[in-house]
């Protein structure tokens, strides 16, 4: 594979795609809207979601979003190995408003399931006792 040199959008010349300057980000993930969590309960289905790896969470202007992190199976290259035949989400995406050059940076970002336990615990109040056992967690009995 060849390595891609950086460009900058305005220097492209007549007939050149930005994608032969991209690492194909956009297709190596998706993001899903998500409802804004409130409660316990909410943030505890978001830990489920991260446990499962190769995912996170960010918020970008006060909208929520799951990320699952996973390339693309026509991803060749850098390159889309069924172009012709691509999805529709793919045919209308287009790279005006595409993350080349993006730095990646949103209003909050997760990586890990104790990052949205930490959020959730500075941001909402303190559980109840029995509450704890309401989202699921383990009780241990002799220990």
């Amino acid at each position: 594979m060849s390595e891609i040199k950086p460009i900058r959008r305005e220097d492209l010349k007549p007939g050149e795609f930005l994608c032969s300057y991209c690492t194909a980000r956009c297709c190596r993930y998706f993001a899903l809207p998500i409802e804004t969590p409130t409660t316990w309960t909410d943030f505890d289905h978001m830990r489920w979601y991260m446990i499962h790896g190769k995912t996170a969470v960010f918020v970008e202007d006060d909208v929520w979003f799951l990320v699952v992190f996973a390339d693309c199976v026509h991803l060749d290259g850098h390159m889309c190995g069924m172009y012709e035949n691509r999805p529709n989400i793919c045919r209308t995406y287009n790279t005006d408003d595409c993350e080349y050059g993006d730095e990646g940076v949103y209003d909050k970002f997760f990586e890990t399931a104790e990052q949205v336990w930490e959020y959730a615990e500075a941001v909402l109040p303190p559980r109840e006792r029995n509450e704890a056992n309401a989202l699921g967690l383990p009780v241990l009995h002799g220990v």
